[in-house]
């Protein structure tokens, strides 16, 4: 009789670690519990044996493998930046919410000089690639901007250009 309780309650431990869903991040760690949503940019979750939702975001997973289906669900390639050259694989990102998983890096910052004579886009673009190098540099290949400020004309730095300033804080896996 004790066999069969010993085996049964084995079974059903097994069972139950099998409708568990895991969630593999980039980092390497293993999150376990159980998925309550997908959404565009983030992933609900509670953890096994607790009941407070928790949310990550998207960039952080590399994939969902579903307990009680056995469904791997792939969610983000990871992004290796291995230096400054790699500056066009940087993604800005806007939400706090995305970068939910990641760690955070250096503040990171791009701009275009005091004179500018480039047009507003051009401009803006310039800032956005030196911010983009910055993190690179630093092998961040996330930016979670914080200001992005433009100025035009004679008032701005009293030589006629326009400057652009973006900020941002880096984050890794």
């Amino acid at each position: 009789m004790k066999k069969i309780l010993f085996l049964a309650v084995l079974l059903m431990s097994a069972v139950m670690s099998a409708q568990v869903d895991k969630i593999y991040k980039h980092s390497g760690e293993t999150v376990e519990g159980k998925v309550l949503r997908v959404e565009e940019y983030t992933i609900v979750f509670v953890y096994d044996g607790e009941e407070a939702e928790n949310t990550i975001g998207k960039y952080a997973i590399e994939k969902i493998v579903y307990g009680k289906s056995g469904r791997v669900e792939e969610v983000t390639e990871k992004i290796i930046v291995n230096g400054e050259d790699d500056w066009e694989k940087v993604v800005i990102l806007e939400e706090k919410a995305y970068i939910a998983g990641l760690k955070k890096g250096e503040e990171v910052r791009g701009k275009t000089g005091l004179i500018n004579y480039h047009t507003g886009n051009t401009g803006d673009k310039k800032a956005e690639k030196k911010l983009k190098m910055a993190a690179a540099k630093e092998g961040c290949p996330f930016i979670l901007m914080t200001a992005d400020k433009s100025t035009v004309g004679a008032s701005s730095n009293g030589l006629g250009g326009s400057q652009n300033i973006k900020k941002g804080i880096g984050y890794k896996y």
